[in-house]
């Protein structure tokens, strides 16, 4: 099999979403600094992180936008939820802040040669990384999923749909619609995601986007990886 990352490196000041806190990373100790340990002299390196729990590429809990007190934080949802089916739908050639619409993402889906079926995972391309990433627009001017898309994934079962984006739908009000029909729907995103390209027209694959286990955690950080056949 082969393992394909699409994850986003998490570095210091990694590219966020303004409404979240800058990933801050820096050197806590190394290997300058030597230590001794009876007659042992040893030397070590760590790192120290602070970061939103929304940094980098990953996956929002149904607490982040469902108001509803039962609704479950990234530690409740089953580990199942993040080892599932996926496909990768090719939407980029979409403009930029673009909703794309049902339409639209019936064509893709035909075009892949796929179906959706329940408890899948649906990751989008949408060439923004090609277009945006490392630019002030990466986060402004990202297209994404007009709401009526996210309610077409929401009808046929879907479990979550992953964007490369820092939201998943445009800046504004759509973005916080998605993000509510999300939330009334019982599904939810990843954000972030990256080299989207390298499964597009791959077909069916495995999709793995296990989260940390932040207790009440509104998101988390994940490693996302596609298992392919070879």
């Amino acid at each position: 099999m082969q393992l394909i990352d699409l994850s986003r490196e998490i570095h210091h000041r990694t590219p966020a979403h303004p409404s979240h806190p800058p990933v801050v990373m820096t050197v806590w100790n190394d290997h300058d600094e030597i230590k001794k340990a009876g007659a042992t002299e040893f030397s070590s390196k760590a790192c120290y992180l602070s970061l939103s729990d929304h940094a980098g590429t990953h996956v929002d809990a149904p607490c982040h936008f469902n108001s509803d007190p039962a609704a479950a934080s990234i530690d409740q949802v089953p580990l199942e939820n993040f080892y599932t089916e996926a496909i990768c739908l090719d939407l980029s050639h979409v403009p930029l802040k673009h909703q794309i619409t049902v339409a639209e993402m019936e064509a893709a889906l035909a075009e892949s040669g796929q179906q959706i079926k329940p408890r899948d995972t649906v990751l989008i391309h949408m060439g923004v990384n090609a277009r945006l990433f490392g630019t002030p627009a990466y986060l402004h001017d990202f297209p994404g999923l007009h709401v009526d898309a996210v309610h077409w994934l929401a009808d046929k079962g879907i479990l979550m749909f992953g964007v490369e984006a820092i939201s998943p739908a445009p800046e504004g009000e759509p973005n916080f619609k998605a993000h509510l029909a999300c939330a009334e729907r019982g599904i939810t995103h990843i954000e972030c995601l990256w080299n989207l390209e390298a499964v597009v027209g791959k077909g069916r694959f495995r999709f793995i986007a296990f989260p940390l286990r932040i207790r009440g955690g509104t998101a988390s950080p994940i490693r996302a990886v596609a298992v392919l056949d070879d």
